[in-house]
Order: C-alpha cells, then structure tokens, then sequence
C-alpha cells in the first residue's frame, strides 16, 4: 500500500472550460493501471468546451446542481449522487448549473498506447448553455448580469 502525495489544485486552462473552474487531481494510474480520476469543482454558469474521451467518462456528483449534454441530446440535470456515464466518443459537454455550484468526481481511462485520451473541440456558447437548459418550472435561466 501506498499513500499517494496530494497535488495542489490546478485552474482549468481557457482553452477546455468557460467560467471558474478547479480541479484535483485524485489519481492517474501508471501502467498497467489506466484510471484517471479528478475532483473539478464549477462556478455558477462553468462548464467544460465539448469533448469526447476515447473509452469513456464516467461523472459522480458530489456537491451542487450540475448540466451534462451530449451533442444532439437534451440537457440533464445532476445533483449529489448522481452518475452520469457518457460512452466512447460521445461529444459533451457538463459543467455547473446557472444558479449553483457544483463538484463531480470525473472518471476515465487512458488508452496505454500514449494516444490522446480526451479530444477537445469548440467552447459552448452563452446561446447553446441557456436556450438547453430550464429550470424545474421550465423555465430558461436569466442571462448573466453584465457591468
């Protein structure tokens, strides 16, 4: 057995996320383990760009109300407890909910071979967050306050 050093907290770059976003890195395995796992905690209104893994992702909710989608689909809502699965090469995106923060646990798996395990595409608009989701009345959220 081993205790594994905590690493510090890293900021999502701009280039894979809208908003505030944190992350922890929990655990990325060593061959022949291929599991990653990281905490990522989002601001009100933070989200991931659009993204596919390779063999998967897997989202536990741990705290908060939290938006996932994939491309096509509707948007779903995410609270504690929650686990989300998104197959292999399913383009999606997840991130907080307009009024809420929100922390999942993200889980995935290496490919072994050095290949990208994740594929990054387009940020998701203000337009394409709010005219997806509705709150519990139906209703679209406000549009962010400005100035």
């Amino acid at each position: 057995m081993e205790k594994l050093p905590k690493k510090p907290s890293a900021k999502g770059p701009d280039e894979m996320f809208t908003g505030d976003v944190w992350f922890d890195v929990i655990y990325a395995g060593q061959e022949p383990s291929r599991m990653r796992a990281n905490t990522v905690r989002f601001a009100p209104r933070a989200r991931t760009a659009w993204h596919t893994h390779a063999v998967g992702q897997t989202l536990h909710v741990t705290d908060g109300v939290g938006l996932v989608r994939s491309r096509g689909g509707e948007v779903v809502v995410m609270r504690p407890g929650d686990t989300v699965h998104t197959p292999p090469g399913e383009w999606h995106w997840h991130g907080a909910a307009p009024d809420h923060f929100m922390t999942h646990i993200a889980l995935w798996e290496g490919l072994g071979d050095g290949s990208p395990e994740t594929q990054w595409g387009e940020h998701v608009t203000d337009h394409e967050y709010h005219d997806e989701y509705h709150d519990e009345t139906g209703r679209p959220p406000k549009p962010a306050e400005t100035g």
